[in-house]
């Protein structure tokens, strides 16, 4: 039983939803069952995309400061390594992932957005990496995907302030990839994700796999990666379909099984 974070499946779109009131801080408890969820949506055949959501209100607002308070230098490798496997674990997801912002998404809160595929933020967002301000750095990803998504100046200037963007900026330098009004941010994740559940889901998997993987790896790697990926597409229903479905009548028009 959970008690901090709640997986629903709706017509294959599963929400993986945060629910530690009042700002969803990211605990030791939080962080177990942010991962076990993702492992259990990673596994799951009747999940084609996932939001992760912290409510109508925030997002989550980084890690508990009171728990860190006291660490020692051991506290710290041992519990650091708790936080970045439950990130990675959100990162693994082999389906399309969105985040939906509300409010604060800083932190860890930031770092989990970053884990996600896309982000769309509530008008009313704000995300940073602030723990600068406390005398520390992100340990949770924020310096190894926040510069490879908006490039390593900006990600520097962000890090190194602790600064908040808001909504627009983010949007600006490719930290979130759409902007709503905040009641609007939750339905519009959702229906992203149900537009993706409803495409092929190997074909997604499979190009979800070969963009992750080939980003950590020189380019003729990459190709290769791709090139496998590719061929392997040619053993599934979803590929004839799809092909048959466009000679018959047109892009657009196939009805995808998901096998």
């Amino acid at each position: 039983m959970s008690e901090f974070v709640s997986l629903e499946v709706v017509d294959r779109v599963a929400t993986i939803r945060l629910e530690r009131p009042p700002m969803n801080v990211l605990s030791s408890a939080v962080q177990m069952e942010i991962r076990r969820a993702a492992e259990e949506v990673a596994r799951r055949a009747d999940v084609g995309a996932v939001v992760v959501y912290g409510g109508p209100k925030v997002f989550a607002a980084g890690a508990d400061v009171k728990e860190m308070l006291d660490w020692s230098l051991a506290d710290a490798l041992r519990r650091t390594q708790g936080l970045q496997d439950a990130f990675t674990a959100v990162a693994a997801i082999p389906q399309p992932t969105i985040a939906a912002v509300t409010g604060f998404a800083l932190g860890g809160g930031c770092e989990l957005a970053l884990c996600c595929d896309f982000r769309l933020a509530g008008d009313n967002a704000k995300l940073g990496q602030p723990e600068i301000l406390l005398g520390i750095i992100p340990g949770a990803g924020g310096t190894q995907r926040l510069p490879r998504l908006v490039g390593v100046a900006r990600a520097k200037e962000l890090i190194f302030s602790g600064r908040f963007v808001g909504a627009e900026e983010a949007f600006a330098i490719g930290l979130v990839d759409r902007v709503v009004a905040p009641e609007s941010v939750y339905d519009e994740a959702v229906a992203w994700a149900q537009a993706l559940a409803d495409g092929p889901a190997i074909a997604l998997r499979a190009a979800k796999a070969a963009v992750d993987r080939g980003m950590d790896a020189d380019l003729d790697t990459g190709l290769e990666i791709e090139r496998v990926h590719f061929a392997a597409l040619f053993g599934t229903d979803d590929q004839r379909i799809g092909m048959a479905t466009f000679v018959e009548k047109g892009p657009g028009q196939a009805e995808f099984t998901g096998s």
